[in-house]
C-alpha cells in the first residue's frame, strides 16, 4: 500500500474497477481488481493489447487451467502498462511538468513530500535536479485483487469433477500467485478453509529475512473475533495477514453482510484497543509455524495495517476515522462511480446514479448468493429480468456460471438466477397448491434473483464499446446508500480534493453522519426481521431479535458517549449527531417494545 495517500479504491462489482489501477496507480493510488470473471478479463486483455500494440495470444477454454492463465496474463499486462505509465510520468519532459504537478496536487496537504516538492519548484533548481528528486520520491499505487472466498464453484472436464485446485476461487488465487505483481489479495465474503490451505503452496506469500512479502493478504472482516480466528488459522500455516479491512455490515456497496447489530464505531474501537494483542498472539503462532516448516523467520517484525470502508462521504469523516481509530487507510467506493476517469460506468447507469435518492438505493434479495445485496432501482438488468418474467421465461441463460452453487435439485450445482433452477423451483411451487397471495410471494422470491455474474461486469464492455451479444446490454450496479448524496460527474482531481477537504462536491445539506446513517440502516433491517416474524414468532426468533436490539442499543450509547466528550473538528456537527442519536434510540425503543409484545403471543410449551 502507498504510504502517501490515506484512501484506497475498493473493488466495485466485477467490471466497474476491472482496469482502475491502469487509470490511477500512476498517481500513487491503491485500487482493487475483481477476479471473478476470467472471460471479461480476457476480453479486456485483448482490447488493451491492441490499444498499446502488445502481443496477444488468445487463451481459450480448451487450454488446460485456462482460468488461472487468463487471470495471470491480464494482471501481468495491467502491471506492465501501469508501470510504463508511471515511468513516463517520472521521466516527463519540461513541457509536461504539469503531469508531475498533478501527482503532487492530488496528495493530502501537509505531508512532507508535497511540501518538499513545492519548495523545489519555487526555487531556482534546474529541471534536471527536480526530475532526479522526483524519480527517487514518487511511488506507484498498489494493484490489488479481490477474491470472494465463497464463489468457489466446482468445475468439470468431460463430465468428471476436477480436483478442488481447479475450483473458481482456487484458480483465481493461483492466477494471482503466478503473476508478476507485488501487491495484495483481498479475501472477502467469509472464511474458506480449503482455499486458505491452498495459499501454502505458493512461496510469494511467505516473508523473507527482512520481513518483505511479495504477495500479501488483506482480510475483509466485520468484527475483531473474526479477524483473530482467521488470523490464527492462517498463521498456523505460516501465512501472515498484513492488513485487516473493516467494512460496515450494511452501510456499504455490493453484498451486505449484516452483523448481529454490532456497529462500525465500536468494532473499530475494539481493533484500536486490541491491535497489539492481535499482532502478538498471531505472530507467536506464525513464528512457530515457520520454524516447523523450516522456512525463514524474518529478523524484522511484520506489521499489521487496519483500514476501514463503508459509507464515508466527507473529509471530516475520513479524517475522523484516521485520528480516532488509527486506521491506515479509508476506502472510498460508491462516489467513485461518478468519476469516469477512474471507473467503468455506462451512460444509462451513470444517469440513474446521478438522480438516485435514498429510496432508489435499497437492500435487495436479487443476488443468487442468497446474501442481501445493495442495488439501484430501475437498473437495466432489472428491466431485462422483468421482461423475461412477463414473457413467461424467467431466469437467466447463465452464460458465465460462476455462481452455480445450489445442489437442491442434483449433485451438480446450478445457479439460483438460472432459468433451469427457476423453472424447477416454480414447478415445485405449483405442486404445493398454495393460496394466491402465498403463491405470489414465493414466486416473486424465486424470480427476483438476477444474473449478477454478467450484470456486474457488462458496464466495462459497454464503456469500451466491446461486443455484448452473449451478455446482453443489461447492467446491475451495487452502490451503497451513501450514493444518494453525490449527484454530479466529477474528475479524479475533484473527487480527491473532496476526500482531503480542499473542496466539497456534496450540494445537499441534509446528509446524516456516516455512523448515524449506519444505525438507521440497521434499524430498517431490524424492522424487516420483525415483520418476517410477525405471523408466528418463535422463541429462537425472539432471542435473536432482542440480542440484535441490545447490541444496537449498546452501539448508540457508545456513540453518545463518544460524541459528547469529543473535542475535535467534528464539533461543528456534534449537536446534530447527538440529536440524531436520540431519535435513533427512540425508534429502537419502539421496536424493542414491539418485539416484547409479539413474544407474549408465543405459545407456552410444557
Amino acid at each position: 500500500m502507498s504510504t502517501k495517500h490515506t484512501f484506497h479504491i475498493p473493488v466495485m462489482g466485477i467490471g466497474f474497477t476491472i482496469d482502475t489501477p491502469l487509470k490511477v496507480s500512476k498517481y500513487g493510488i491503491d485500487s482493487v481488481i475483481s477476479l471473478v470473471d476470467d472471460i471479461l478479463l480476457e476480453k479486456l486483455r485483448k482490447m488493451y493489447c491492441e490499444k498499446f500494440t502488445k502481443p496477444y495470444q488468445e487463451i481459450t477454454n480448451k487450454i488446460e487451467d485456462f482460468r488461472a492463465k487468463r487471470i495471470t496474463s491480464y494482471l501481468n499486462l495491467i502491471n506492465t502498462l501501469a508501470e510504463e505509465k508511471f515511468e513516463e510520468l517520472k521521466n516527463a519532459s519540461f513541457d509536461k511538468i504539469d503531469d508531475i504537478k498533478t501527482y503532487f496536487n492530488m496528495l493530502p496537504d501537509g505531508i512532507s513530500i508535497k511540501q518538499e516538492f513545492q519548495k523545489l519548484t519555487a526555487s531556482h533548481m534546474s529541471i534536471e535536479d527536480v526530475k532526479s528528486w522526483v524519480k527517487d520520491k514518487l511511488t506507484i499505487g498498489s494493484i490489488d485483487v479481490n477474491i470472494m472466498t465463497k464463489v468457489d464453484k466446482e468445475n468439470y472436464l468431460n463430465g468428471e469433477k476436477l480436483p478442488s485446485i481447479y475450483n473458481d476461487a482456487h484458480a483465481a488465487l493461483r492466477g494471482f500467485a503466478e503473476s508478476n505483481l507485488e501487491s495484495s489479495v483481498i479475501f472477502s465474503a467469509g472464511m474458506n478453509p480449503r482455499l486458505y490451505a491452498y495459499i501454502e503452496e505458493f512461496n510469494d506469500f511467505y516473508p523473507d529475512e527482512k520481513g518483505a512479502i511479495k504477495k500479501k493478504i488483506i482480510l475483509k472482516v466485520s468484527d475483531f473475533r473474526s479477524a483473530l480466528i482467521q488470523g490464527k488459522f492462517l498463521a498456523k500455516k505460516g501465512i501472515w495477514i498484513s492488513e485487516y479491512r473493516i467494512e460496515s455490515g450494511l452501510n456499504c456497496g455490493g453484498h451486505a453482510f449484516a452483523t448481529d447489530g454490532f456497529l462500525m464505531g465500536p468494532i473499530l474501537s475494539e481493533f484500536k484497543e486490541k491491535r497489539q494483542e492481535l499482532h502478538q498472539e498471531v505472530y507467536t503462532i506464525l513464528e512457530n509455524a515457520l520454524n516447523n516448516k523450516n522456512r525463514v523467520v524474518p529478523n524484522k517484525g511484520l506489521s499489521i495495517k487496519v483500514s476501514a470502508q463503508g459509507g464515508v462521504g466527507t473529509s471530516e469523516e475520513h479524517q475522523f476515522l484516521i485520528d480516532q481509530y488509527n486506521v491506515d487507510s479509508v476506502g472510498w467506493g460508491s462516489p467513485l462511480l461518478l468519476v469516469p476517469e477512474a471507473t467503468n460506468v455506462d451512460k444509462h447507469t451513470l444517469g440513474k446514479l446521478l438522480k438516485a435518492k435514498e429510496d432508489d438505493l435499497y437492500l435487495s434479495n436479487i443476488s443468487p448468493l442468497g446474501v442481501p445485496f445493495n442495488s439501484l432501482r430501475g437498473n437495466s438488468k432489472d428491466a431485462e429480468r422483468i421482461a423475461k418474467i412477463d414473457k413467461g421465461r424467467p431466469g437467466s441463460t447463465c452464460p458465465r456460471q460462476f455462481v452455480k452453487l445450489s445442489k437442491e435439485f442434483s449433485d451438480k450445482a446450478i445457479c439460483l438466477a438460472s432459468r433451469q433452477y427457476q423453472n424447477l423451483k416454480i414447478k415445485v411451487l405449483e405442486a404445493a397448491n398454495l393460496a394466491p397471495d402465498a403463491y405470489k410471494k414465493k414466486f416473486n422470491a424465486i424470480v427476483e434473483k438476477t444474473c449478477t455474474c454478467v450484470g456486474l461486469g457488462t458496464s466495462a464492455l459497454l464503456v469500451n464499446n466491446l461486443n455484448t451479444k452473449t451478455e446482453g446490454p443489461g447492467v446491475s450496479v451495487c452502490p451503497g446508500p451513501n450514493m444518494a448524496y453525490f449527484s454530479k460527474i466529477m474528475n479524479l482531481q475533484e473527487m480527491i480534493d473532496h476526500i482531503y477537504g480542499r473542496k466539497n462536491v456534496i450540494s445537499r445539506t441534509d446528509r446524516p453522519n456516516m455512523f448515524v446513517n449506519e444505525i438507521n440502516i440497521y434499524i430498517d433491517y431490524l424492522k424487516d426481521k420483525i415483520d418476517d416474524a410477525k405471523e408466528n414468532m418463535t422463541t429462537r426468533q425472539e432471542k435473536y431479535l432482542l440480542t440484535f436490539t441490545n447490541n444496537l442499543n449498546d452501539g448508540i450509547n457508545y456513540y453518545k458517549d463518544l460524541f459528547s466528550d469529543l473535542k475535535y473538528k467534528i464539533e461543528s456537527t456534534k449537536s446534530d449527531i447527538l440529536n440524531d442519536l436520540e431519535d435513533c434510540k427512540a425508534a429502537l425503543n419502539r421496536l424493542h417494545l414491539e418485539i416484547e409484545n409479539q413474544a407474549k403471543l408465543i405459545p407456552v410449551t410444557v
